[in-house]
């Protein structure tokens, strides 16, 4: 078994041909975007249902979150924007692995190939955190684990909720709270969980604490009752998720602005309100609670129904749900009209 870190490929965005809707099972001819609703005006679903876009697309948004960021590490500066315009590229790790198979006459080698993987790992540990994951939600290349991943980051970290330039029609004063929005993220909220076991965690930690190795430290002792010393007992560690104890040996992911004292299993890192795994271990962290970037945002800002976008203006329309709305995308889906107007679509059957 080998692993590797696979180099950025080049591919043109929508490489894979139309982006047919994964929902409506053939009904729909292709992905065809409403002018400003994030959906599709064939068959009114969202992008995330169709046919996603290429590899370096998506690593082109993963890299223009995390740049200007405490994760700027994990991104590197590319050709290919606007223009030709130099841009941050996601530095995603990708593992091959590599089995022989030993029951054919002749040596032959079954090859698996991960579209992403937690960064530092030793591949027996990098395979037991995969391992430790639903088999439908491992990213197997070509698998339905790797489609999971891809609509992930579309619907957890939308591009339109820290780049104006994917937003409808934003006024200055939008732009400039949005920019704001978007510092504040970065500098307070924006994490990306980090994979060990809880033994070599401690290590890392008590190595950086004391500046020395700990081959180079005394053993820490106590005296018990009868005048012998024994070795301090370890206190267990238990998943901030679930609350079970996590075995020394066993991966678990850590997240830096929650503080050394969580951890959680792989299949417990996920968004507090939406439940889902955290998608390439990208966090949120806010009054304690681990957030995707979607859950986040509308946690900050109110979340326009119509067009997905966060509001950053003060002029807004509240329904009777409650809920509220860019003023002019409170309309009906087909014709436009306001909600309170007579609407010829009511009359259709």
């Amino acid at each position: 078994m080998s692993s590797g870190i696979a180099k950025v490929s080049m591919e043109p965005p929508n490489a894979g041909g139309a982006m047919t809707c994964m929902t409506c099972e053939g009904l729909c001819t292709g992905f065809q975007p409403h002018s400003w609703r994030k959906a599709c005006t064939v068959c009114h679903c969202s992008q995330e249902e169709h046919e996603l876009t290429s590899d370096l697309e998506d690593d082109r948004k993963m890299g223009q979150l995390l740049a200007d960021s405490r994760y700027s590490h994990l991104t590197a500066k590319v050709k290919g924007g606007p223009g030709g315009a130099v841009c941050r590229v996601y530095k995603r790790n990708r593992m091959i692995v590599t089995n022989p198979v030993v029951s054919r006459k002749d040596p032959t080698f079954n090859t698996v190939t991960y579209d992403w993987a937690p960064a530092g790992l030793t591949k027996e540990l990098a395979m037991h955190y995969m391992d430790m994951l639903p088999e439908d939600r491992r990213p197997v290349a070509g698998t339905e684990g790797a489609l999971y991943r891809r609509r992930q980051l579309t619907r957890q970290l939308p591009l339109h909720d820290h780049d104006p330039s994917y937003c409808h029609a934003l006024s200055e004063s939008e732009v400039q709270a949005m920019a704001s929005f978007v510092k504040d993220l970065k500098e307070q909220a924006l994490g990306v969980g980090a994979v060990a076991t809880p033994s070599e965690k401690e290590k890392m930690q008590e190595e950086k604490k004391n500046g020395v190795s700990l081959s180079q430290q005394v053993p820490e002792v106590q005296s018990t009752s009868n005048g012998t010393a024994e070795k301090e007992e370890k206190k267990s560690v238990h998943c901030s998720g679930c609350g079970e104890a996590l075995p020394e040996d066993s991966p678990v992911v850590y997240a830096e602005r929650a503080g050394e004292q969580h951890v959680w299993h792989p299949t417990c890192f996920v968004c507090a309100e939406c439940r889902e795994m955290l998608v390439d271990l990208v966090y949120f962290w806010k009054d304690g609670t681990l957030l995707c970037g979607r859950h986040y945002g509308q946690s900050v800002r109110p979340r326009c129904p119509g067009c997905d976008e966060l509001i950053f203006s003060e002029l807004f329309h509240k329904g009777f749900d409650g809920q509220l709305w860019h003023k002019e995308h409170h309309c009906c889906w087909r014709c436009g009209q306001n909600p309170g107007s007579p609407c010829p679509c009511s009359k259709k059957t």
